[in-house]
């Protein structure tokens, strides 16, 4: 009976040794998963979680690149453009020539109509991948904005021709076209678009506007009024008599920053052509 009293004995002191250990701490969460919730949140529209989750990796590790470049893109969903600029410059400054941070500077110069800038920096992209969809689609923009819609217009189709499938620059060649007083032809660049069933909610609203200018009002508020409510069905067919009265004077290029409209891929929410900046342009 001794041997199984001492396998006894060191069993028990061998659970004493176990519990004496000191409890080992739990490791710190790897930054990278971090990472990855905030990019999966800011793809989901959910801003503020994006937010808190790159500003918790920039506690952890202050010269994170993607916790300050990823940090920039929520300033400049939410609107705030001067802080996501000086981020997007921070995050350039650390790694000169990275093509997020810049595109990112060219975004918010776009969005503050620093138009010069932004064609610049967009310039620089396309020097570098000529098959930047994102830089196309804001060089092109920019241009719109001052009335280039030619140069605009050649810029939408050479992207074209590198990414046929690309929505976002038909639909800005179509909305250009418009601009440039061919809304006939704008029409039938936006239709090929919003004939497709995943077709973006800014696609029906730029042939809207489009049928608007036409004088094709029936045909634009029918569109409208799908996402609109009435107030706001109203205030764009407004903008449309507005935009297409200038455009039968011979103004189109006097219309064209009232009318145009950032690309999704600069940030632009969702909605209706400028119709408040057609508003004040009207009351000049």
């Amino acid at each position: 009976m001794a041997a199984p009293a001492a396998l006894l004995v060191g069993c028990s002191s061998t659970r004493d040794e176990i519990k004496l250990q000191p409890a080992l701490s739990h490791p710190e969460r790897d930054p990278s998963a971090d990472l990855k919730l905030a990019a999966s949140a800011l793809a989901s529209g959910n801003v503020e979680l994006a937010e808190t989750l790159y500003n918790k990796v920039l506690a952890a590790k202050p010269h994170s690149f993607e916790a300050r470049l990823g940090l920039a893109d929520t300033r400049y969903l939410a609107g705030d453009f001067e802080r996501a600029r000086v981020l997007y410059g921070e995050a350039l400054a650390a790694k000169p020539g990275e093509s997020g941070a810049q595109l990112g500077l060219a975004r918010v110069a776009l969005r503050q109509r620093r138009l010069s800038e932004a064609q610049g920096l967009y310039r620089q992209l396309l020097a570098k991948d000529p098959g930047n969809a994102a830089a196309s689609e804001g060089l092109g923009t920019s241009l719109d904005l001052e009335g280039r819609h030619g140069e605009a217009e050649a810029v939408y189709r050479e992207g074209l021709r590198v990414h046929p499938d690309e929505h976002g620059l038909r639909v800005d060649l179509g909305l250009s076209l418009v601009l440039a007083g061919r809304p006939r032809e704008g029409v039938n660049v936006l239709l090929d678009v919003t004939g497709l069933t995943d077709a973006p909610w800014q696609a029906r609203a730029d042939l809207a506007f489009a049928y608007g200018v036409l004088g094709n009002t029936d045909s634009a508020k029918k569109i409208l009024s799908l996402e609109l409510p009435p107030s706001a069905v109203d205030d764009n067919l407004q903008l449309y008599r507005v935009v297409r009265e200038r455009l039968g004077a011979h103004a189109a290029t006097a219309a064209a920053p009232a009318a145009a409209v950032l690309p999704a891929s600069a940030g632009a929410s969702p909605g209706m052509p400028g119709v408040a900046a057609a508003q004040a342009e009207a009351s000049q």
